[in-house]
């Protein structure tokens, strides 16, 4: 029996050995296996992925291969070598493996092999041409009403104070569900218990919840699945995802969690974008007067009431300013990692002319946020906000960006690229770009202390899509009566 127990005992210690003494081939990247046997750089990674990857690129370049929880991933970081990954038509990446992993992890969802190709056809269809535009037309509406709302019980002159996270996330996921999901009664106990899981949503990601954030987890994601279990809205954006699910053959459990999965996906990077991008104007105060001059001299804002004005104002008019104000602040703050696990061996040709091996099971990783988006070499002073960054001389949109003399495809990636860029890219900058719109032709808005910060950034979001604060920004706002008072 002992010496049963010692032969097991030997055997998994020789194969820790083998799985922890890896070395670097010839034409591999660079490998850093960290100091821990298995785990390497995992507590690193998950403190502060950022700082820790920065770290590992300043050292090892832009591509190299880190150990991290027995896992060994290449990190690429020249966005002119991206396509390789990207657009690969050889069959060497794959994501379906991983995403099945998380959906299940975070979700408790199983769906088909062929849902992830099929649900985006679904979600184009939507999200693209008529469609689209029924959904920015609802989405205008109730973003006007949910605003307004807020003032029913005061006067209209009276100044209101909150955190302005809060308040971004709160009124644009009001609007975003009343859009996609059309149900009144039970949108405030929807977002109060949205908002306990997605706050511990990267540590059930990341296997790492205490026992009391595992009963609140548990729990949110049971209320959340009865308050959206599908109502019986005809031709409501919900009802077609219910249709589609039915089609592809999902059960009536998977169906209700499907759900909160939908509602996380659409509901979870609007609020936080729209803070920064609010933040970033109030804590700079050339910029807030750049967006206010352009806003000010829109045609369909001349003249008119608040009262009268209509709700589409945004719509075919140029802003050039603006989008560089949001352009930038998602350069700051969009931080999405694109994994891909190596399902063959690969030689990967970086746009250098260098070539690299990737081994079959490991898993390359792109990170937008490091580069391009904070590459110094790109943008120059990239820590800082600058608001005309996206702006040429003549305010027209900048478009052309350099690293090592040659000309980016990918500059700045908030939504991703390649054949799964964000299918609701146009609908997600509308409503974030009509909210913002709203907030400053409709409402005095300013820091409650004019010393006021940003708070930084919490580093546990990296790679869970738009980073969010840790912390708030004291903000009072109040009702305007005229459009000439901005």
């Amino acid at each position: 029996m002992l010496g049963t127990a010692f032969l097991l005992l030997n055997g998994l210690v020789i194969l820790l050995l083998l799985y922890t003494t890896r070395r670097r081939n010839k034409n591999e990247p660079p490998l850093d296996k960290g100091f821990i046997p298995w785990l390497g750089h995992v507590l690193e990674f998950l403190k502060d992925a950022g700082k820790f990857l920065s770290r590992m690129k300043d050292k090892h370049g832009d591509i190299f291969t880190v150990r991290v929880a027995g896992i060994y991933v290449t990190m690429l970081l020249d966005p002119n070598s991206f396509d390789g990954v990207l657009n690969d038509d050889t069959n060497s990446f794959d994501f379906s493996n991983r995403r099945g992993q998380l959906l299940k992890k975070i979700f408790n969802l199983q769906l088909p092999g062929n849902y992830p190709a099929s649900e985006r056809k679904w979600m184009e269809q939507h999200f693209h041409g008529v469609n689209q535009q029924k959904l920015k037309a609802s989405m205008n509406a109730h973003l006007s009403n949910v605003m307004l709302k807020s003032f029913e019980s005061r006067s209209p002159s009276e100044w209101r104070e909150d955190g302005l996270f809060e308040l971004c996330y709160s009124l644009l996921f009001r609007a975003g569900y009343l859009t996609l999901f059309e149900r009144r009664d039970d949108v405030d106990a929807v977002y109060e218990e949205f908002r306990k899981f997605d706050d511990l949503l990267t540590k059930l990601a990341r296997g790492s919840l205490k026992r009391e954030e595992k009963r609140v987890v548990a729990t949110s994601q049971d209320r959340l699945w009865d308050l959206l279990s599908p109502g019986h809205v005809n031709g409501s954006w919900q009802q077609s995802y219910v249709q589609f699910l039915q089609e592809m053959g999902v059960d009536a459990d998977m169906q209700k969690k499907a759900q909160l999965l939908q509602l996380w996906n659409t509901q979870c990077n609007a609020g936080p974008a729209a803070f920064w991008v609010l933040g970033f104007l109030l804590t700079h105060p050339e910029a807030m007067e750049a967006v206010k001059s352009e806003i000010r001299g829109l045609p369909s804002l001349q003249d008119t009431s608040l009262q009268r004005r209509p709700l589409n104002q945004l719509e075919s008019q140029s802003t050039p300013v603006f989008d560089s104000v949001l352009s930038e602040t998602l350069r700051l703050t969009a931080a999405v990692m694109i994994n891909r696990e190596v399902v063959k061996d690969k030689i990967l040709r970086m746009a250098n002319g260098k070539e690299y091996h990737l081994r079959r099971g490991d898993r390359v990783c792109l990170f937008p946020f490091l580069s391009p988006q904070m590459d110094p070499q790109i943008h120059e002073e990239p820590q800082m906000f600058k608001y005309d960054r996206f702006l040429n001389e003549d305010k027209t949109v900048k478009k052309e960006f350099y690293k090592d003399e040659k000309k980016l495809k990918y500059f700045t990636m908030p939504w991703g690229a390649g054949k799964n860029i964000c299918v609701g890219k146009e609908f997600a900058v509308t409503s974030i770009k009509q909210f913002v719109f709203l907030f400053l032709t409709h409402f005095d808005l300013e820091l409650c202390s004019p010393s006021s910060k940003l708070p930084p950034v919490n580093p546990s979001r990296f790679g869970f899509g738009m980073l969010q604060p840790d912390g708030d920004l004291r903000v009072r706002f109040r009702l305007k009566t005229m459009q000439h008072e901005m």
